[in-house]
């Protein structure tokens, strides 16, 4: 799919560069605040740069991962190429 991820990079300590597979990019942020319920693991940083890919989606080693339509249609919205996760902007 187009919006499958095929690259990534941290970029801050919580800040994820992404490519996606129709050539879209754009910056993922994990604000401490998304880190809740299952995904309270993330607040760990050791943990957050583990981030990899498994086909085409972002993971880590626990099982988490992030859904990249919802990550590639709000970095398509944003002028910035940017998408704080948990945060979806109202067009």
């Amino acid at each position: 799919m187009n919006w499958d991820v095929v690259k990534i990079e941290l970029t801050t300590s919580r800040t994820l560069m992404v490519q996606f597979a129709d050539g879209l990019c754009g910056t993922i942020g994990i604000p401490p605040s998304f880190c809740t319920g299952v995904f309270q693991p993330l607040l760990d940083n050791t943990l957050l740069a583990q981030a990899t890919l498994k086909n085409g989606v972002v993971v880590w080693p626990n099982g988490l991962d992030l859904a990249p339509d919802t990550m590639h249609r709000e970095i398509q919205r944003n002028p910035a190429r940017h998408y704080n996760v948990g945060v979806i902007a109202h067009s």
